[in-house]
This record gives C-alpha cells, sequence and structure tokens, in this order.
C-alpha cells in the first residue's frame, strides 16, 4: 500500500531495484525524494573514482557535491543512450579534472624526449592477494599529473588523444607521463619487495 501511495505522489521508495529509467523520471521532474535516491544510489562509487584523482576526502567530497548538482541540471541532456552509470562518472571524472585544472596541479607534466616506451611497458603481474586499497596508496603517492594520466588512461579507459584534449596537454606528455607513472608504481612494489 505505501508504494502506491509513493507511485502516485511520484515519490520513488527506497527499494534497491527501483527501476533506473523511473527514478531518473521522477528526478527530471524535479522530486527531492527521487534525487535523494539518486545520490544515495550514485554516490559511494562516484566518491571513489573521485578520489582517484582528488587525494583529499574533503576535496573529494566538494568535488562530488558539485558533480552532482551538475548531473540534476543536466538530465535533460541524458539521451538515455548507454549506461546511466558511465554518464555519471564522466561528470565526476570532468569535474575532478577541473579541480585539478583551477589548483594548478596539472602544470607539472613534462615531455620527456628519448624514451623507449618498450623498456616500461612489461605487464606487472598482480598478486590477488594485493588488495585493492593497497594499490590505491601507492597510486595516491604518485604526483598528481602521474596519477590522473595513470587512473584516466588504465582506469577510465580514455585513449591518449582523449587524455591530452582533457588535460590541455599534448599526446606525447600523456604517453610520457603514462610511462613514468608505471616506472614509479612498479618502483613501489618492488619497494614492498612484491614479486613482480
Amino acid at each position: 500500500m505505501i508504494t502506491s501511495i509513493l507511485k502516485y505522489l511520484q515519490i520513488p521508495d527506497n527499494d534497491p531495484h527501483l527501476n533506473e529509467a523511473d527514478l531518473i523520471q521522477a528526478c527530471r521532474k524535479g522530486n527531492r525524494f527521487a534525487q535523494r535516491e539518486l545520490y544515495n544510489r550514485f554516490a559511494p562509487k562516484m566518491l571513489g573514482a573521485i578520489q582517484r584523482y582528488i587525494g583529499r576526502i574533503d576535496e573529494a567530497e566538494d568535488v562530488l557535491v558539485e558533480g552532482f548538482f551538475k548531473v540534476f541540471d543536466k538530465l535533460d541532456s541524458f539521451q538515455e543512450q548507454g549506461s546511466f552509470e558511465g554518464w555519471v562518472r564522466r561528470i565526476m571524472i570532468n569535474e575532478a579534472l577541473m579541480k585539478l585544472r583551477k589548483k594548478h596541479a596539472l602544470k607539472q607534466a613534462t615531455e620527456l624526449d628519448n624514451i623507449n616506451p618498450n623498456h616500461f611497458s612489461q605487464q606487472a603481474v598482480i598478486d590477488h592477494q594485493l588488495a585493492t586499497q593497497d594499490i590505491m596508496k601507492l597510486l595516491d603517492q604518485l604526483p598528481t599529473g602521474y596519477r590522473t594520466v595513470f587512473n584516466l588512461y588504465v582506469i577510465e579507459g580514455y585513449k591518449h588523444r582523449e587524455i591530452a584534449e582533457l588535460l590541455g596537454i599534448s599526446i606525447n606528455t600523456s604517453k610520457s607521463q603514462l610511462i613514468v607513472a608505471k616506472k614509479r608504481l612498479r618502483e613501489a612494489l618492488e619497494s614492498i619487495n612484491y614479486p613482480i
């Protein structure tokens, strides 16, 4: 009975299996309960994604709030083609990158000359016993530029051309940053005596 009353009032209940399309539609109508449900559903994942770029939790939370403001503001532009979660993630990553640009954290990106990418392209064999948190801690130790390019390329799946456009750097700088990031991660793994 409660569910039917909530539906009549266009207020989604807190059912985790609530149809995503109905939730989006209710958000488009400005329904605050639907917006809260959407936020609750996606905030934990998005905060994790943002933290890969923004080290401090308080700054990451600020980016999350700004990102959700943009999600709700631009919800009409979601064409319902592809994943809604992917659309939200793209907004959050762009917000994180804007925050880094405002802090001028990406200005330290440099292009390295005379580097043979094949020298650093060996895949590290990661044991399942190395916890995700440990890997994230190692990533957090990388300088902002290296960490950002690594996240965009390895985790988000962007191509170097896209990364270059997003960050306002050259394609070669993106490639160089990735090479050095991989090298530093490899060194960090070796420093904790992790078999590579």
